[in-house]
Parts: structure tokens; sequence; C-alpha cells
């Protein structure tokens, strides 16, 4: 199930970035953290220098802790730029928009009322 193992070089998007190092996403669970440490082997005064929030890359794993789904990764030894950045795909309203929340949530709020009168009486 994990496709995530230590030595690996993959592909994710820096979503933030803090003065001890740069988080990334790679799916709906991974997360990962590049240490300020693992951006290079000089040096490294601001991490903005190398990568900033928003940019495609590689990285590689040095840990995976699959019970936090987290990714302790690096770049420092690989080439990890992909040339374009990440791009949102644009939201399409549907044509029922909240229309559909608007009917269902009076009807669950009933359902969840009777529960708790059950609930309540035992």
């Amino acid at each position: 199930m994990n496709n995530y193992q230590k030595g690996k070089i993959i592909k994710g998007i820096v979503t933030g970035i803090e003065s001890y190092g740069a988080f990334m996403t790679f799916d709906e669970y991974y997360t990962g953290l590049i240490h300020i440490s693992e951006i290079s082997n000089g040096f490294v005064k601001d991490i903005t220098d190398f990568i900033n929030v928003g940019d495609r890359i590689y990285a590689e794993i040095l840990d995976v802790d699959d019970e936090e789904y987290h990714l302790k990764l690096s770049i420092k030894n690989i080439n990890y730029k992909i040339n374009g950045q990440y791009r949102r795909k644009r939201i399409i309203e549907t044509p029922n928009g909240f229309n559909t929340l608007k009917k269902k949530l009076p009807i669950w709020i009933k359902n969840k009322l009777k529960k708790i009168e059950k609930c309540e009486k035992k």
C-alpha cells in the first residue's frame, strides 16, 4: 500500500516555508518536511533562494512515518527542480450549488436530534 520508501525520489508540491525548513505534500495522506540542513550542502541563509511555495520539485525520502503519514526529506544531493509551478484547478460551480445542502441539512438535523433523544431515554 505504501509507495514511500527510504531512498526513493518522489515528486511533490512545496506548500509552506518556515525558517527551519519547507513543507511538501504528495497525495491526500502524506506530507513531508525538508529541514534547512537538507536544502543544500552549503550554507542556507534563506530557503526561498532555492525553492518557493507552489514549486513542484523532487525530493529524496530520508525517513517514513507511516503512523503519522509524514516523510523526512532532502533535496541537497539530487536535481530537485521541475519546470513550472503548481497551478490550482479552477473550481467549477455545479448548477445545484448549495441547494442540495439546503434541502438535506434540516433532514440531517432532525435525524440527529432523534438519535440523541433515543440515547437520553436509555
